[in-house]
């Protein structure tokens, strides 16, 4: 049973990292094939939230569903959609690149002032998906990855629009949006590290 288990949910790994595509705006995939360390940054200004006109529409509207439960509870779900940022999202893209294969060698650290790249993960869309038990759905993540010398920020060795990021984890027990978050940002990080091992072979 466990061994079924293991096999379904790496089937869904690789189904979900598949249906990730990325417009190259800048550079090409190889133009990193000798960079072997970055200092990752996360952004997420101007973030777009599905089906809503801003991130502040998103936060009022749940805040106020979860408030009409439950008095304390509105407060306590937008401290935890900030808090999952550093808490879930960026540990789990640094955790997931740097675990990607045995024989790939490239590290991300968002501590790391000695590298002499940059790393800039700018989520610009989220949809957190649901799950209510019967039904479920992924969440969704679209991002721009640029990456330039830290000396020269200005010098932009390469940028991508990457979408398609999906994600959901826990054997389909991912009941917190920030989990399924979460998955989408390792999703993300395997997408990089494998397109950054294939060119650097």
């Amino acid at each position: 049973m466990k061994k079924l288990a293991a096999i379904l949910f790496l089937l869904f790994f690789i189904s979900n990292s598949f249906a990730q595509k990325a417009k190259i705006d800048k550079g090409k995939w190889k133009d990193l094939k000798d960079i072997q360390e970055y200092k990752v940054e996360f952004d997420y200004h101007h973030l777009e939230i599905a089906d809503y006109e801003s991130e502040e529409a998103f936060l009022k509207d749940k805040m106020q569903l979860r408030e009409e439960r439950k008095e304390g509870d509105g407060e306590r779900f937008k401290k935890s959609w900030f808090a999952d940022r550093q808490d879930k999202y960026e540990p789990q893209f640094i955790d997931f690149f740097n675990s990607y294969h045995e024989d790939f060698n490239v590290k991300v650290s968002n501590k790391r002032e000695d590298a002499n790249y940059v790393m800039h993960i700018q989520t610009t869309f989220i949809y957190p998906g649901y799950n209510v038990g019967v039904w479920r759905e992924d969440s969704k993540l679209r991002v721009t990855v640029t990456i330039y010398s830290i000396k020269n920020p200005n010098n932009i060795l390469f940028s991508a629009n990457i979408k398609g990021i999906k994600g959901g984890g826990a054997k389909g027990f991912d009941y917190n949006s920030g989990d399924r978050i979460a998955y989408s940002y390792a999703l993300l990080a395997n997408y990089i590290a494998k397109k950054i091992r294939i060119v650097s072979k």
